[in-house]
Formats: C-alpha cells, structure tokens, sequence
C-alpha cells in the first residue's frame, strides 16, 4: 500500500518548480509512494513537462485555481480563498483521499487550516510546531516554534512529551531529555508559565526531565527536546537561522583573498559543514497533535527540502505517529 501524500505546489518562494522537482526527486528515492501536487495545474503541468516527457504513474496534479500568499491572514485567507491550493490539499486528507500534507506556504495558514479541518486530537489541548535544529552535538527538538504564542502550562507539557514522542520515532533518539527554556537553571526562575509547566513536568515520572535551560544551554547537548510557547520559540528559530547564515558568510567572505588551492579545500569543509547544519537535511516541521500529518516546510524551501519533507511525512504515516501521541496521552 503506498503512502498517499499530498504536496501544496503553490506554497513558498520558489513554487511551483522546486516542489515540483523536490516532489519528483523524492519519488526516485521511493516507488511507494502516491503524490498529489496540488496547485495551478497549467503551471504544474508545465514544470512536470520540463522535467521529462512522461509523467510518472505515482504523481497526480490536483487543480486549484487560487494560492494563499505569504503576507495575508491565515484565517482571511482560508474563509476568502476556498480553491486556494492550501485548503484543496488539507481538504483531501479530511476526505481520506491522502494520508499526510506538505506545505512551504504561509505557516499560519497551514496550521489553521490543519487544525480546523483536521481537528486537534481528542487528547491534545492544542497543536504545537516542532523543529528540528542541528547543533555542535546532535539535533535537537524545539517546540512550540509558531503555533500557539498564548500557551497555558498544560499546553506546554504536552509539547514535551508530543515532542519526546517525536524525537525518539522519527530522530531516533533512545530515551529524549526534556528541557524547558527559561531564563535561568533555578527552578523558582521564570514566568508564571514557566515555573508551572516545570511543576507538571517533574511530577511526571514517565519524562526524562532534565530541567531549565538557557539559551546558551541549547547547543551545549544539554537536552534532545526544549519546550516554550510559539512566541519565544519563533524568536529562537528566526535568530538561530540568522545567526547561521550570517557566520557561514562572513567566514566565506574571510576567505575570498586566499590562493585558489586553500578556497578550493576550505570551501569543500565549509560546503560540509554546511550541509549538516542545514535545515533542509531535515525537510519540515511536524504539526504535533493533531488528527493526521502535516509537515511545514520553510518558505525557502528548494528541492531538497520538500524532497526530505516527503520522506518524514512517509515516516510518520508508517508509524503511525498520531496513534502513538494518543495513546501517550490518552494514558
């Protein structure tokens, strides 16, 4: 039975051709699977036929006559917009049509729209977005990166365990410390939220809580999950990517002057070091919590990013990743 997922082919920067060809790329790698490219079909049409003469059996092109922007409001959107290609690819998972979504769209939107439609798990408060960060060490999970900035302390311990739940399926990690960011190690430190969810989480023997952590703590392999509310997450992500890139580029910048031999091998170890600490290794972030998958991709995403992101979607189906957080949960 092959995995049946659908990929908004209107949603991020470089529609619909990188997700296209991501698509493509990712159906190379695995026969089993079934993808649904929803989206301007003419424009789909035309990337497929750019590729190669013939389209293969296993990719579907699902017409939507309009696509949601990345500057407009999600739920405007959704109500205003109900062809958009967002909605369509949401709409076939309501219907049982495809098992997982991808979307490098507006995230708000994605979010909404998956949460509206799809519903939140019986057991889950409210959905909140993982994101796998590369570090010195070894990834780590971080949650809630956009989904909930208003988060209440019940909230925040299911993302723990959701995101735990999540480490140890899909990144492999044997028995995942939990951590929560705060301003300080200290237990007494931090909001109200804070010190609240820490009371949940340490009375919770079936967490590996490891405790507070610092911003600084996060690359130190202090903890394999650091939960916070959507609010201070997306800040983090936002710095964290900026940080990165702008450290790739000034060192690149250092070296412009050099003799051609030392560019050539500094560019090949920069060229790898690159490759481990870029997000697109790891395709999207998972909507933990709600009634099927749903992967959200970065709006920069190119091919190689949707092309992973097809692959974790396939991932969770065949773990089954939704019955796994109800019946944690649930428990």
């Amino acid at each position: 039975m092959p995995y049946r997922i659908a990929v908004d082919a209107m949603g991020g920067d470089h529609a619909p051709g990188a997700i296209v060809r991501g698509s493509l790329q990712a159906l190379e790698d695995n026969g089993d699977y079934e993808l649904f490219l929803v989206g301007d079909e003419d424009r789909v049409c035309a990337e497929l036929n750019s590729i190669g003469p013939a389209r293969p059996e296993h990719i579907h092109v699902i017409h939507a006559s309009q696509r949601v922007d990345m500057d407009e409001s999600p739920i405007e959107a959704l109500r205003s917009k109900k062809d958009s290609s967002l909605v369509r690819m949401v709409n076939l998972a309501v219907e049982g049509k495809v098992d997982a979504v991808i979307s490098a769209g507006n995230t708000g939107a994605c979010a909404a729209a998956a949460q509206l439609k799809l519903r939140p798990l019986s057991c889950v408060s409210r959905p909140g977005i993982a994101v796998t960060i590369p570090s010195f060490h070894r990834p780590f999970v971080l949650c809630d990166v956009g989904a909930n900035i208003q988060a209440k302390p019940q909230h925040l311990y299911q993302y723990g365990i959701m995101a735990a739940v999540y480490s140890q399926t899909v990144l492999g990690t044997e028995r995942p410390r939990v951590a929560l960011l705060s301003v300080g190690e200290e237990s007494r430190k931090g909001t109200g939220l804070v010190k609240q969810t820490h009371e949940l989480m340490s009375n919770d023997a079936t967490i590996d809580f490891v405790g507070n952590v610092e911003g600084r703590d996060l690359f130190q392999d202090k903890c394999d999950v650091a939960v916070c509310d959507g609010f201070v997450g997306n800040i983090v992500l936002k710095f964290v990517e900026g940080l990165a890139e702008g450290l790739f580029d000034t060192i690149a910048h250092e070296f412009e002057d050099e003799e051609p031999a030392a560019k050539k091998r500094f560019g090949a170890a920069l060229e790898r070091v690159w490759t481990r600490h870029d997000y697109s290794e790891y395709g999207g972030a998972p909507l933990l919590g709600i009634n099927g998958v749903c992967i959200i991709c970065h709006g920069r995403s190119e091919e190689r990013a949707i092309r992973n992101a097809v692959h974790v979607a396939a991932t969770f189906v065949r773990n089954k990743f939704s019955q796994l957080i109800a019946a944690r949960l649930g428990g």
